[in-house]
């Protein structure tokens, strides 16, 4: 049995939990943070969740998955899987899970985004070694998601 690798950032935000919140699920601010792609879904339980962005002039799903547990505005979990990646099946084992935590500490909102576990899907270690990125991880993404929230 193998090591679970979860990757997992978290930073400080000056805004309440529910400025945060809609950061995290509206598609006009997702598509400011998510490389371009809105965040579109029902945001319940069992709906489909796809990150849909413009590449080279054609509308693409760049990630999809599933919408897992939504308790507004304390924790987002999802799945999500490139359907672009020609080396991964398309099967519920290959797609990782995304979790956002929000808490309330000192006036501020302390977002936490956990992806994995990168060991139980296929091409798990090359996946982890992308998205830690020498160390970075989600830290970019928490970065802009920080300065949508305070503007």
């Amino acid at each position: 049995m193998s090591q679970p690798l979860i990757v997992s950032n978290s930073i400080a935000i000056n805004a309440s939990p529910e400025v945060v919140w809609d950061t995290l699920v509206n598609p006009q601010k997702t598509k400011i943070y998510m490389f371009g792609c809105e965040a579109i879904s029902g945001w319940k339980p069992g709906d489909e969740l796809n990150w849909v962005g413009v590449f080279d002039g054609q509308e693409l799903v760049a990630v999809k998955g599933r919408d897992v547990s939504i308790d507004p505005p304390r924790q987002l979990v999802y799945t999500t899987f490139d359907p672009n990646n020609p080396n991964l099946e398309d099967i519920p084992g290959n797609y990782l899970t995304v979790t956002y935590d929000l808490e309330t500490k000192d006036g501020e909102t302390i977002l936490t985004a956990s992806q994995g576990d990168f060991s139980q899907v296929g091409n798990g270690d090359a996946r982890y070694k992308e998205v830690c990125n020498e160390g970075i991880g989600w830290s970019p993404i928490l970065v802009q998601i920080k300065a949508i929230a305070e503007g």
